[in-house]
């Protein structure tokens, strides 16, 4: 099958990707995207250079953010929200306020990882933090896997890569988990639709748990009854029977299909790749988020 040329989910380091705004635009361009949203986590600082870019290099930029939002009855959420004025200063103000919320956490997080006898690479922390980006799990599991100190314990626990960690230790029920507070994902909708965007429920198989299907509908009815406006259903660690469940909620409801690889950088060892995900022939609806 073709690949699609829209990728509506990447990362710069504005949150946990590793490349400027503009080199992400650039190596989209690079691999045939005519669509690209860059979406980093609680922040829209880089979305200004994205734009800009993108007239350089001649593709379709949508203006977005990815923002992790609090469901009481399962684990946190991502919500993806397109087409957001990223000058809008109530958004803003409510994306620094989340951003505070990450970093309270994963400071508390740290605490309870040395306490566990881990190492911390504080520095590489402060770094990210002077750098304008979004503190989160996968920046505080670089900074243990950076502390020399840790060497021969990350051999013993078979550590390879941020993911490991993040599984291992600062997951959910895992010793160095802290949940986040807020915001919950009825206020994350508000927050994107008081901006002028759309809501879109990101990658809801992805990371994998038990009784998925079950869990993504009684997620879905809530979040309908909050406002959101559609579904990522092509994404590239869906599956194509996945795939294809979330394509027939998304029509049933009638709710927006979109999809994204998920860019956090080349080197990256999940989502390095533009384009690397399918539709498996299933009719895409980007809606107003198609810009042509």
């Amino acid at each position: 099958m073709s690949r699609p040329t829209f990728d509506l989910q990447s990362h710069s380091v504005f949150s946990d990707g590793s490349l400027r705004p503009s080199a992400v635009v650039r190596l989209a361009a690079e691999d045939g995207v005519e669509l690209l949203a860059l979406s980093d986590h609680d922040n829209i600082d880089g979305v200004a250079e994205a734009m800009a870019a993108a007239e350089e290099f001649g593709l379709r930029i949508v203006p977005a953010v990815e923002i992790t939002a609090v469901d009481d009855q399962q684990d946190d959420i991502h919500l993806l929200g397109y087409l957001v004025d990223h000058t809008d200063a109530g958004l803003l103000e409510r994306l620094n306020g989340a951003r505070d919320e990450r970093l309270r956490r994963s400071h508390l997080m740290a605490e309870k990882l040395e306490r566990a006898g881990w190492s911390i690479d504080l520095e590489f922390l402060r770094m990210v933090e002077a750098e304008g980006g979004a503190v989160g799990r996968p920046h505080l599991a670089e900074a243990l896997l950076r502390d020399p100190e840790n060497a021969q314990r990350i051999g013993e626990a078979g550590f390879r890569n941020v993911g490991d960690v993040i599984e291992s230790l600062i997951s959910r029920g895992k010793e160095g988990f802290v949940a986040r507070e807020t915001p919950t994902v009825e206020e994350a909708i508000a927050w994107v639709h008081d901006a002028g965007g759309l809501a879109v429920y990101a990658h809801p198989m992805f990371p994998r748990g038990e009784f998925e299907r079950e869990r993504v509908k009684s997620a879905l009815a809530r979040y309908l009854a909050a406002g959101l406006d559609g579904i990522e259903c092509f994404y590239t660690t869906h599956s194509e029977d996945e795939t294809r469940f979330l394509h027939g909620l998304a029509v049933e409801h009638g709710l927006l299909t979109t999809g994204s690889t998920d860019f956090h950088g080349p080197e990256h060892g999940h989502f390095s790749k533009f384009r690397d995900f399918q539709t498996y022939g299933l009719e895409v609806n980007l809606g107003a988020l198609d810009l042509r």
